[in-house]
């Protein structure tokens, strides 16, 4: 058990010293702020797709939870790329895709439901954010 700890640490200590030596762009936020931040945009992204969930059945819905569920696979593919990888080139084409099925989510949600739609904008407006902050890496960097 002391083996994997140390191994995971190591890790970890070597990709945190890689995302510390970059360069970044104004206002990236303090390592904290995603602490609390994605806690709270997983919750409303949550509660989102159970509105969703509990539409009666059909084909719309099921695309609907189907685009959302690209772009939640393309969310948790990000860090891996970024981090894991140390890609930020291959990090940003993750976050286009992601906002491009985001967006496309909000739509279809809408249509479904606007409380389920309108809990998605401020992880839409965060991973604009995060564009930016990415985009600011690949060109600092």
């Amino acid at each position: 058990m002391d083996l994997i700890a140390k191994i995971t640490n190591n890790r970890v200590m070597k990709n945190t010293d890689w995302y510390n030596s970059l360069a970044k762009p104004l206002f990236t936020p303090p390592d904290q702020a995603f602490m609390i931040v994605w806690p709270v945009l997983y919750t409303m992204m949550a509660v989102s797709l159970f509105f969703i969930a509990r539409k009666e059945p059909g084909a719309e819905k099921a695309k609907a939870i189907l685009i959302f569920s690209v772009q939640f696979l393309l969310n948790l593919a990000w860090s891996p790329v970024f981090f894991g990888a140390k890609s930020p080139v291959g990090a940003l084409v993750v976050l286009i895709c992601l906002l491009f099925f985001l967006f496309y989510t909000i739509f279809l949600f809408y249509k479904q439901s606007k409380a389920a739609a309108f809990l998605l904008v401020p992880y839409a407006l965060w991973c604009v954010f995060a564009l930016y902050l990415n985009i600011g890496i690949v060109l600092l960097n």
